[in-house]
């Protein structure tokens, strides 16, 4: 009788334990039956080989075609060549001095395939593949097994190494199953009854060894609840643990800034952010720290709910920080702020109104005096209100009172950065992060209830939609077309940009200021996408001739982006030729049209933030992304889904979809093993939710698990030290 902790060793023998430990990292029987088959083969019904790639270890079922030999020039050697079939596409199966494949593998044999696939002359091939025979005869002719474990007709196909073959796995599994007798359930008898849910051992049959798919999907349905439950609980205690965390309570004054603030903007504010505002002031008030989500579309007027949080702070004696990805942005929060808050921002100054508060800007290219004066007035607290960029995380950088954290665009930041300034306070400060479009791991974390979402749906009065086309560049046409729209808008008085992946001068430049995501360099033998310094000529000599057309980027000293930028804002440049640098905070009103050079090298979230920046005035605004992406290809796909909505939210989603979430607990960024290997956030919302309510239910009669061990066993085995401090930091 064995158990979950038993040493493989002890059942499949030192040799096989040793393999498998090696190539997959198991080494118990638990860790074993949790390796569980990544697809499953139906008896008959053959691999597509269309979909193999060069150097992926691969299993396969396959027919045999015809098998060849013939003998080597060294004496006593044969190659024997086998072609193979899915019905439409052939594949080489190449042995070397192989005496039993000659023998089995004939014209009609089915059998699993498994090795490297490689390339010669052009043609896809495997060589000396392990081989398992899936005809029953054949393989009881020459006394194998290859009938063994597959009686139900679907053939669990594993994750699985080059010296270890997905049979052998499945053989592996199937005598540690055998034996096991019993298992402990970290599922407490109440949910599993409540949600008809199998025993995890019944469990684990079904999914290693099914007769039937709906077994699989039984199977996996109680594995999944695992999953999700064991994460929920996690995050219930978090939430438990944060409502513990002293925070200081920050309570509104009736006179202060913000009602000053209020009774001057000369804008109404949307019923949206009236109702978020008052979220946020209830939150911020009491006595452990916020954490929440503001989305909300570009230009729906964030900073404005931003803002109004961050005067509450000040009002209640605090510290209020924004957070900036670029200098580009920061420079513009500064100027926006400002230009809001008029007098009410400029303490000291001789037009300063009685309550007003001081606003001091910190980024790496502040000269020396500057920074100096910068970060006195922070640390003594009479800058109420600042304005950084990654310059703030620096130890130099301290403060009397940080009260409240907010985050613009939380994709260019990453989870240890936002917690640095998050730990500059002697207690915890509120956190309030923005967004347009959410990061697959932050759209992860609301799906599982972690972090609190507000979303503003309405635009400001005066806001123009944006129509966003693919603009195929095989198509001369449809090119001199999207040209000539830059060309047409210019003449009617308004302004455009053409956006590029990367600066130039090197295939695998990086723009500092500009989002790392973006795919500037040659991959996967493309050629190397468009640079600034490579179209901005070409524009001004043959597409745009007579219009004027200036860079902005990165590499451009601080003094001289400001130029650019102050410049364009007037109306002095036409055409903006510019990386990423513009993706947030550019706010141009009369720029009404965007050509994307190379669309398909950007992500989702980036094109989406990309052309909010027109449209921002009264006249429409055009988005075109300009793509040598083959029409019907994933490429294109994308890049059709973003021209068919505005809404951030559903490409977020849609970005979740293609692109997986970065690992809840942080696996994926440590390198470790995923915690979720069966949940699909989009798929599986609906169990999600419902494991988050039991979960909060267990920690809130039951926070140290005490009456639940095999749950808590379970999630100490989940959470190792690495995901702990990152889920801490979520």
């Amino acid at each position: 009788m064995i158990d979950q902790t038993t040493r493989l060793r002890d059942v499949l023998g030192e040799k096989t334990a040793i393999m498998l430990a090696d190539a997959l990292g198991l080494e118990t029987a638990g860790d074993l039956l949790a390796h569980l088959p990544r697809r499953y083969e139906e008896r008959g019904e053959l691999t597509d080989l269309a979909n193999l790639t060069v150097g992926e270890v691969v299993t396969v079922q396959a027919q045999v075609v015809r098998a060849e030999r013939r003998p080597m020039r060294e004496r006593r050697r044969s190659m024997l060549t086998v072609t193979v079939t899915d019905g439409r596409h052939s594949l080489l199966v190449v042995f070397f001095n192989q005496v039993r494949q000659v023998r089995e593998l004939r014209s009609g044999v089915t059998a699993l395939f498994a090795g490297k696939v490689e390339e010669f002359r052009g043609r896809r091939q495997l060589t000396n593949p392990e081989v398992q025979l899936l005809d029953a005869e054949i393989a009881d002719a020459q006394g194998r097994d290859g009938a063994e474990g597959f009686a139900g007709g679907l053939v669990p196909i594993y994750p699985s190494a080059m010296k270890i073959p997905s049979w052998t796995i499945a053989s592996c599994v199937r005598m540690v199953l055998s034996d096991l007798i019993e298992i402990e359930e970290p599922l407490p008898a109440a949910i599993r009854s409540e949600h008809r849910l199998v025993g995890l051992l019944d469990a684990y049959r079904l999914v290693h060894q099914p007769s039937s798919w709906a077994e699989v999907t039984r199977g996996r349905a109680r594995l999944k609840w695992d999953e999700a439950l064991i994460l929920q609980v996690a995050l219930a205690q978090r939430r438990f643990d944060n409502e513990q965390t002293a925070a200081t309570a920050r309570h509104a004054r009736p006179d202060g800034l913000l009602a000053a603030f209020d009774a001057t903007v000369p804008f109404p504010l949307t019923a949206g952010q009236r109702a978020v505002g008052e979220t946020i002031a209830t939150e911020i008030a009491r006595p452990f720290p916020m954490h929440r989500l503001l989305q909300g579309e570009v230009g729906s007027g964030k900073t404005v709910v931003a803002l109004r949080a961050m005067l509450a702070a000040v009002d209640a004696g605090g510290q209020a920080v924004l957070l900036a990805p670029t200098e580009t942005l920061a420079t513009q929060h500064l100027r926006s702020l400002r230009d809001m808050l008029g007098p009410l921002g400029r303490a000291g100054e001789l037009d300063a109104a009685l309550c007003a508060t001081r606003i001091a800007l910190v980024t790496g290219s502040l000269g020396l005096r500057a920074r100096r004066e910068a970060l006195a007035a922070v640390a003594e607290g009479s800058a109420g209100l600042v304005v950084g960029t990654h310059a703030l995380l620096e130890e130099s950088v301290t403060f009397r009172d940080l009260a409240l954290v907010v985050v613009d665009e939380q994709h260019r930041f990453g989870v240890e950065q936002r917690d640095v300034l998050r730990s500059r306070s002697d207690r915890p400060p509120h956190l309030l992060v923005m967004t347009a479009t959410p990061i697959p791991r932050t759209v992860a974390m609301t799906v599982f209830g972690d972090l609190e979402v507000s979303t503003l749906t309405e635009l400001p009065a005066g806001r123009s939609p944006i129509a966003t086309f693919v603009v195929p560049a095989a198509n001369e046409v449809w090119t001199d077309r999207m040209w000539g729209r830059i060309r047409d808008e210019v003449a009617a008085g308004h302004q455009a940009y053409v956006v590029c992946p990367r600066i130039g001068d090197d295939a695998t430049d990086a723009d500092p200021d500009a989002d790392p995501d973006a795919d500037g360099a040659t991959e996967g033998g493309r050629r190397p996408s468009a640079a600034v310094l490579d179209v901005l000529p070409a524009l001004r000599d043959v597409e745009l001739v007579g219009l004027r057309v200036a860079a902005l980027h990165g590499r451009l000293h601080p003094d001289d982006k400001e130029q650019v930028m102050t410049r364009f804002a007037a109306g002095d440049i036409d055409v903006l030729v510019a990386t990423t640098v513009i993706e947030v905070g550019v706010d141009v009103p009369n720029a009404t049209v965007m050509v994307v050079a190379d669309a398909d090298r950007f992500g989702i979230s980036q094109l989406h933030q990309l052309r909010g920046r027109v449209g921002r005035g009264s006249a429409p605004g055009w988005c075109l992304l300009y793509t040598d992406a083959e029409h019907g290809s994933p490429a294109w796909e994308r890049l059709a889904a973003v021209a068919a909505t505005s809404d951030g939210a559903q490409l977020a989603r849609l970005d979740l979809a293609q692109r997986r979430e970065g690992d809840v607990l942080g696996a994926a960024q440590s390198g470790g093993r995923r915690a979720l290997r069966l949940l699909e956030l989009l798929k599986d919302e609906d169990l999600i939710l419902s494991a988050r309510d039991e979960a909060t239910a267990l920690v809130g009669a039951d926070p140290e698990l005490s009456a639940h061990p095999a749950l808590a066993a379970a999630l100490a085995a989940t959470l190792d030290e690495t995901r702990v401090a990152y889920l801490e930091k979520g």
